[in-house]
């Protein structure tokens, strides 16, 4: 496949903030493809363009004649796209275009965007424990929220209240989150006195509550839950700093808190419970609780640098994959593929601003991830969920 032209151009996320949209051009067809961008970045993060939005998308416009001399017939060719651009734009500017290159060499090709990545994964027996199984991620839905992702001015200091349902088909557990967040509606309306039925930037509901009243709340649904803490969001001068109540807790105090709520309440999945730079204090928490999922984000970014340290301290068992954290499919291929040998849980996962952009869906199930953390409703995520269902029913 030759590229013949590349053009960008600015559209709105679901924050109604500035994000970039590429296009394609090739013989024989026109893909499109846009970047989420995100709101609790993570400080190791690549940066989203290599100066501004208005520069990357000049630079793609003049890197367009250099494309056609390029042949693209793989997921692998994808390194001829970044030796032509070689740093020259930004991350979510890199994710935008590899993934429209994606959907045009699938078209060409006959095939789904996931076949490129894992063809195996039509043909292949759905039973679990044969070698080289067809599976499909378990959803995480984001049901409660606080944090960087609410505007309220009280609100839990944790940013993610999280539904991981354990149901047989990805379609089943979309129903139930949704079910389920309807029902917590209703409670938080009894429990929370300030509640007014709003949303933040990922289509969860915003309380009043700190983090302790909102899990009380939760675990009458019978669900097994996950926190994002997003400790770094918090963090600052050796200690984290809440605000509902206020109070202050270093690192020691940060692991007695954690380890409390692991005991009290039905959490399973715990995300970034310490700053993006405290691999150690992951390490203490995995060991202490070596049957709950400790998840990193901030502290991998999507980096196979990140995850080979991690892997060496032991800080995680598994992490979060957001492909616009460093802009390559190809680096996300080697993270995977390393987090896959060391046995570490792969969770594909969106941004606080999304699109309807939906290629995370085939990216997550070709690369056989775990998990797929996609929030519950809203046009933007659902546009992905339900990507991930009709794959789910073509190979049913």
């Amino acid at each position: 496949m030759k590229i013949k032209k590349v053009d960008a151009k600015i559209i709105s996320d679901s924050r109604k903030e500035k994000t970039i949209f590429v296009s394609i051009q090739t013989d024989a067809w026109n893909f499109s493809a846009s970047s989420p961008t995100g709101k609790s970045t993570g400080k190791f993060e690549a940066k989203p363009y290599k100066k501004n939005l208005e520069g990357d998308i000049k630079s793609l416009k003049d890197f367009s004649e250099y494309f056609s001399e390029e042949n693209i017939d793989c997921i692998e060719d994808l390194r001829r796209i970044e030796e032509v651009v070689d740093g020259g734009i930004g991350a979510n500017s890199l994710f935008a275009l590899e993934s429209a290159v994606l959907k045009s060499l699938a078209k060409e090709q006959d095939k789904e965007v996931w076949q490129l990545i894992n063809a195996d994964a039509n043909t292949l027996s759905p039973l679990k424990g044969v070698k080289g199984t067809r599976k499909f991620p378990r959803l995480v839905g984001n049901c409660v929220g606080g944090g960087k992702h609410s505007s309220s001015e009280k609100k839990p200091d944790f940013q993610e209240f999280l539904l991981i349902p354990n149901a047989k088909t990805v379609e089943e557990s979309y129903k139930i989150n949704n079910e389920i967040k309807n029902k917590i509606k209703l409670f938080l309306k009894i429990k929370d006195k300030d509640f007014a039925e709003k949303k933040n930037d990922e289509e969860a509901w915003i309380s009043s509550l700190n983090e302790k009243e909102v899990l009380d709340v939760l675990r009458e649904i019978n669900l097994p839950l996950g926190i994002d803490v997003a400790a770094s969001t918090f963090y600052g001068r050796g200690k984290y700093h809440y605000e509902n109540p206020m109070l202050n807790r270093d690192g020691e105090e940060q692991m007695k808190y954690l380890s409390n709520l692991i005991k009290n309440f039905p959490i399973f999945y715990l995300e970034d419970p310490f700053e993006e730079n405290d691999f150690d204090s992951f390490a203490r928490l995995l060991k202490k609780f070596p049957d709950k999922l400790i998840v990193g984000d901030d502290l991998i970014v999507t980096s196979l640098k990140r995850l080979e340290k991690a892997i060496e301290k032991k800080s995680v068992n598994a992490i979060i994959v957001k492909p616009n954290q460093c802009g390559s499919l190809l680096e996300v291929k080697r993270v995977c593929e390393l987090a896959k040998k060391n046995n570490i849980k792969i969770v594909f996962s969106h941004r606080s601003g999304e699109t309807e952009e939906n290629i995370l869906a085939d990216l997550a199930f070709g690369f056989q991830a775990d998990f797929f953390k996609c929030g519950i409703d809203g046009k933007e995520r659902e546009a992905k969920l339900k990507r991930l269902v009709e794959i789910e029913r073509k190979l049913r």
